[in-house]
């Protein structure tokens, strides 16, 4: 047994079949249809709230770097590659982040924004940002309203930072992020200053928090704030609130899907955790489409927690970088038949959610590969001003499973074309 978690660490942590390079420019369009917008986790630099709560030094490196593989084909740990262990509190790792991302076609990151009742913590990455106006990033900020607890789960059990919910805090909050959306990077759709909200179902009466911010930002001279809510919780609808848009948060709404079987052998007795099929999961979420109101549609590279629940985490098993190709294609198709030019976005959960096992960022054993797919999909969409007329006249997109016609090409999870470029993982230790 001892021998065969050693083999499955040294396959993960060496360059795998599916490695791709870095490449001098990939042929991203310049104004792709859709603008793709990546989660951004500003847990990896020393704050003196983590120094006190986990251990002097704590980031989220410490977290990612304690992890092992728990079961045969398990993907742990997953290992910086290009960008190194990196320290956030530095500006020049945000800089490289930000030249990266653009250069793989990444319209810009979503930043978590830690507000506690007049607290902010992890702000110092988004305070670099805007101290460095010549870093080429769009940004915007989503609001991860919950708890932080011990568990990571926004739980009301073992808080080590609450939130402090009142119309009084909803104001401050607002005057806190001013700063932000002033900044000329500042995301914005159809001229209005994209805001995202992690969970206003948690809120007293999040639609009279949403009106206390459109009339906040309008007499501050922002405009009427586009404001999104994730899809998170089993909340779907951003009606009832007052909001704008959804947007899809996965793997949340398809955790509800079958465990791979049988089970692949862990390598100990005392492995709890939960393998499902990231295939399944995907493909639920690729098929929901609402219709009844405005949705931008989410995918994430895969998804594993076991960084931060050893032994017992959720590890949506069998993401490669085709299936994931597959996936961000059919929510392009989606937004661009379902949505209006300004309102086409797809949200990626993660850029660099390390410790969730969801990141794009360049790893030692897939490389670039999944930052080579999202430029590889970018290319394939149509950029032509008579195709841009095309799609807007075409009727909503009605469910389907990862099969779609984007640019005039049938891209699917078989990806025959895809498979021709890469070589099937060995048996033994495969990431099936």
């Amino acid at each position: 047994m001892r021998n065969r978690l050693a083999d499955q660490f040294n396959y993960n942590v060496a360059p795998g079949p599916q490695h791709e390079p870095d490449i001098d420019q990939p042929s991203v369009p310049a104004d792709p249809l859709v603008r793709l917008i990546a989660y951004y986790l500003p847990q990896f630099h020393p704050t003196a709230e983590n120094d006190e709560w986990w251990g002097t030094g704590f980031t989220e490196w410490t977290n990612v770097t304690k992890t092992l593989p728990r079961f045969s084909g398990h993907y742990q740990p997953r290992l910086p590659g290009a960008l190194g262990f990196y320290d956030l509190s530095y500006v020049d790792a945000i800089r490289r982040q930000a030249v990266l991302a653009k250069k793989y076609g990444i319209a810009g990151f979503c930043f978590y924004h830690y507000w506690f009742g007049g607290r902010a913590v992890l702000e110092r990455p988004l305070q670099l940002l805007l101290d460095n106006p010549d870093i080429d990033l769009p940004f915007c900020l989503c609001w991860a309203n919950e708890n932080w607890t011990r568990t990571w789960d926004g739980s009301d059990k073992q808080v080590l930072l609450a939130q402090n919910h009142s119309a009084e805090d909803d104001i401050a909050f607002a005057r806190s992020i001013e700063p932000a959306m002033r900044d000329p990077r500042y995301i914005r759709i159809g001229g209005r200053p994209l805001l995202m909200l992690y969970r206003p179902s948690i809120l007293p009466d999040a639609a009279a928090t949403v009106a206390r911010w459109r009339e906040h930002f309008e007499a501050a001279g922002l405009g009427n704030p586009y404001i999104a809510m994730a899809q998170t919780h089993g909340d779907e609808d951003p009606r009832p609130y007052g909001m704008d848009a959804a947007v899809g948060f996965p793997p949340h709404g398809g955790t509800d899907v079958n465990r791979v079987d049988p089970a692949p052998p862990a390598y100990s007795s005392d492995f709890s955790g939960a393998i499902l099929q990231y295939d399944a999961m995907a493909s639920a979420l690729a098929s929901r489409r609402p219709t009844e109101y405005r949705f931008m549609p989410g995918v994430c590279p895969s998804w594993d927690n076991d960084s931060r629940r050893p032994g017992r985490g959720v590890t949506f098993h069998g993401s490669t970088p085709a299936k994931y190709g597959s996936w961000l294609a059919a929510a392009c198709d989606y937004a661009m038949r379902g949505n209006p030019p300004e309102e086409r976005v797809v949200l990626i959960n993660a850029w660099n959610e390390w410790a969730e096992g969801a990141y794009l960022e360049p790893d030692r054993h897939f490389g670039y590969a999944y930052l080579a797919e999202t430029a590889r999909v970018l290319t394939d969409l149509p950029d032509d001003r008579q195709m841009r007329a095309r799609l807007d006249a075409l009727p909503k997109p009605t469910p389907f499973r990862l099969i779609t016609l984007v640019g005039g090409k049938l891209r699917s999870w078989a990806g025959a074309a895809r498979n021709r470029r890469r070589a099937p993982a060995p048996s033994s230790g495969r990431r099936a």
